[in-house]
C-alpha cells in the first residue's frame, strides 16, 4: 500500500516563523504514518506523538516535561477527538474545514483548511497577538541575518 499525503509549504515556513518567535511546535495524531514522521523530521518539530487516541495524555506529558501550564498551550484541531485538549488549553484553534462542533468550541477558526495553510494561520495569529510577527518575518527574510540551520526546516526527510 502506498500512502500519499500533501503538506503545505506555507505551514512549513510557519514553523520557521514560530521558532523565531520562541514557540515550540508539534503533532499529536491518532494515526501512525511514516509520511507524517518524515514530515515531522523535516520540520524538526519539538513534539511528535503518533498513535494517540486520547490526546490529553501527550499534552499532560508536554506540560510536565516543558514546565508549562495548559493555559500556555495552543492546540489546533479539526474533529471531535481534539475536543478534550481544546477544552483545556489556553488557545483552542479549529481549522476552516473542521467539524462544526469543533469550530463552535474554538477560540479562533483559521481562514485556511487543514493541510492548506491552517497551521501558518494559527502561528501568525499567536505571533501577532504577542506583537512579534513583523519582527519574525523581517528576521526570516533578512539576508544579512540568516536563520541558523538549527532553526530552519530540513531538506526532506532529514533524520537530524
Amino acid at each position: 500500500m502506498i500512502e500519499a499525503k500533501g503538506f503545505s509549504a506555507h505551514d512549513g515556513a510557519g514553523i520557521s516563523l514560530a521558532r523565531l518567535g520562541g514557540l515550540k511546535c508539534g503533532i499529536i495524531t491518532k494515526r501512525i504514518s511514516e509520511t507524517v514522521a518524515m514530515r515531522a523530521r523535516d520540520l524538526k518539530l519539538d513534539f511528535v506523538y503518533q498513535g494517540q487516541a486520547f490526546k490529553m495524555k501527550p499534552i499532560r506529558e508536554i506540560v510536565e516535561n516543558e514546565g508549562v501550564t495548559l493555559e500556555e498551550i495552543c492546540y489546533v484541531g479539526d474533529d471531535v477527538i481534539d475536543l478534550p485538549v481544546m477544552r483545556e488549553c489556553g488557545l483552542a484553534v479549529a481549522v476552516a474545514d473542521a467539524r462544526d462542533r469543533v469550530k463552535a468550541e474554538a477560540h479562533y477558526v483559521t481562514p485556511n483548511r487543514g493541510g492548506h495553510g491552517a497551521g501558518r494561520d494559527a502561528i501568525e495569529f499567536i505571533l501577532a497577538a504577542k506583537g512579534v510577527l513583523n519582527r519574525c518575518v523581517e528576521s526570516m527574510i533578512d539576508e544579512s541575518n540568516p536563520i541558523s540551520p538549527s532553526m530552519d526546516i530540513g531538506k526532506g526527510g532529514d533524520l537530524k
